[in-house]
């Protein structure tokens, strides 16, 4: 395939400003997750006394030595809620994220409950749901290691309704033949009880776990009737006389070690036999991937070439070009990624009548092929104007949508810049149910540039005047158009999209090229696993 060559002078004066304003957002979503660590690292020495391990010392303990993990959605909930981004930044209230136990690809969740006690909030339970979906799609078995104090009850009207979702759905993977693990290293009471009750293989931990549908307050209150907790639902319990526990361990540190074992054992079944060939030998880009630092600018009005960004992500730099004459702004082509053949689309502006009808074409040969689809999204959207109505903008944006709502194959979408309007569906956003979907930390997406947005609303208001035969107060209509500019402007920053999950988490761009190779590897797999599916999930007889 034809190379990529590069026309990036890391010596000019834009470079280096781009440089510079690109690792200013990246230690600023740094540090926010940095925050969120430390928020769960405060309670150290309180975890120590009763002999536990903190949240993310069980998460690595149970991953792999050595092997990738892929954190998910790090900031979900930012400054939402009673999350303040600061000294109680939550990140959700767990950890979730793709990785290998015993050498299994799996979905990997754990409460954090060094922050509240590990109590759900609204963006957290998304959290939990969106790592449900993921791993349903990409096959992947689950481990959840929990200890929560249930659904946080100040935000019971945003939780109450969804959250019936994680029992509904833990019973649609155990049927569609995906196993799940889950540790109860301390409570998991009320509705939390579905949480084992619901999973495949339960591991509680002796004089920790708690599981029941009401504690001893409750129990005396409703029927009058005294009990503790280890009467009511500890480990011995329901590993001994309720057979909801299948494993009973001695503390954190032997739980971790049996689910790893259960693993273990499923990772020879069967299911995990990932029958082809590995992928293929290949050779890093040719150019240095730190230089996407400097080429593509925070300010999305300012243009560069995708395919300097492709350059840096793709193997040996090899790229064939799909009608590279036609619809230029456009960019389709076929390349690889770790030995992983993907194709690309990505944007040099905004999408015409030819560009979205070229896009539309390979999205469905990509289907033909088999070929995962990875999307670079920096688009104002969809072309505005006489020149394209009357060329049929909207017909031809709506086969490019077409397409991409019913593509076959994986697709990953990576926002590097602007994420607007229409554009951000035909680039397969989030609403569009992309495997995965990753953001840089310049990036925007908003239905339109708050400049933009001021404006429209500007000539509407004047007209609204005209029509009534008035003048409107130029001043007064000067600062609605700025109260807009800046709610739009602050409503589209990446730290606000991933907060609701409009995103599965920020990433350095430098990590890039790593992150869609692991994307795309698990997607690999989930093509490959062979399921055994029943009818009604495993329950316990």
């Amino acid at each position: 395939m034809p190379v990529l060559a590069t026309k990036v002078d890391p010596s000019s004066d834009t470079f280096k400003a781009n440089r510079e304003a690109q690792l200013a957002l990246i230690a600023e979503f740094r540090a926010a997750e940095q925050r969120v660590r430390d928020n769960s690292n405060r309670q150290a020495e309180k975890f120590a006394k009763r002999g536990q391990l903190l949240p993310r010392d069980r998460v690595n303990r149970l991953l792999d030595r050595g092997a990738p993990f892929l954190e998910l959605a790090t900031l979900a909930g930012y400054k939402m809620h009673d999350d303040d981004g600061r000294a109680d930044a939550a990140g959700g209230g767990n950890i979730s994220g793709v990785g290998f136990v015993a050498g299994v690809r799996c979905l990997v969740g754990c409460s954090d409950s060094a922050i509240k006690g590990g109590a759900i909030a609204p963006m957290g339970l998304r959290k939990s749901l969106r790592a449900q979906e993921i791993a349903l799609q990409n096959r992947l078995p689950l481990i959840t290691l929990v200890e929560s104090a249930g659904a946080n009850l100040l935000y019971q009207s945003e939780i109450f309704v969804d959250g019936g979702r994680v029992f509904a759905n833990m019973a649609r993977l155990s049927a569609a033949g995906l196993p799940q693990i889950t540790v109860v290293h301390g409570s998991s009471t009320a509705g939390g009880a579905y949480l084992p009750g619901l999973s495949d293989y339960v591991i509680a931990v002796r004089n920790q776990a708690k599981v029941f549908l009401a504690g001893p307050p409750l129990v005396k209150a409703a029927i009058g009737e005294d009990a503790d907790d280890e009467q009511l639902g500890g480990a011995e319990l329901h590993a001994t006389v309720t057979g909801t526990a299948e494993y009973l361990a001695e503390n954190d540190a032997h739980a971790i070690h049996l689910a790893r074992q259960v693993m273990h054992q499923l990772g020879r079944a069967p299911f995990n036999n990932l029958h082809s060939e590995p992928p293929r030998p290949h050779a890093p880009p040719r150019h240095d991937i730190d230089e996407l630092l400097g080429i593509v600018p925070p300010d999305f009005k300012k243009q560069y070439d995708c395919r300097e960004v492709i350059a840096r992500l793709i193997d040996d730099s090899d790229f064939l070009e799909f009608k590279q004459l036609y619809g230029s702004a456009t960019v389709c082509g076929h390349a690889a990624i770790e030995g992983h053949a993907c194709a690309f689309i990505a944007n040099n502006g905004p999408i015409n009548p030819d560009g979205a009808t070229k896009a539309a074409q390979f999205i469905q040969l990509c289907s033909q092929s088999g070929t995962p689809i990875v999307y670079l999204q920096n688009t104002t959207g969809y072309m505005v104007g006489t020149e394209y109505e009357r060329a049929g903008m909207v017909k031809h944006g709506s086969k490019m949508i077409q397409a991409v709502a019913n593509a076959t194959v994986p697709q990953i979408t990576l926002i590097i810049g602007g994420s607007f309007g229409a554009g951000n569906y035909g680039m397969c956003g989030r609403s569009y149910d992309p495997r995965f979907v990753f953001a840089w930390p310049g990036s925007r997406i908003a239905v339109m540039g708050g400049e933009q947005a001021a404006k429209v609303m500007e000539i509407i208001t004047l007209a609204k005047f005209a029509r009534m035969g008035l003048q409107g107060d130029a001043e007064a209509i000067a600062t609605m158009g700025k109260s807009i500019k800046d709610k739009l402007d602050a409503e589209s920053t990446a730290l606000y999209a991933t907060a609701r999950l409009w995103d599965d988490g920020i990433i350095d761009p430098r990590d890039s090229r790593r992150v869609l190779a692991l994307a795309l590897a698990t997607c690999r797999d989930a093509e490959l696993r062979r399921l055994r599916p029943n009818t009604f999930g495993v329950a316990r007889m």
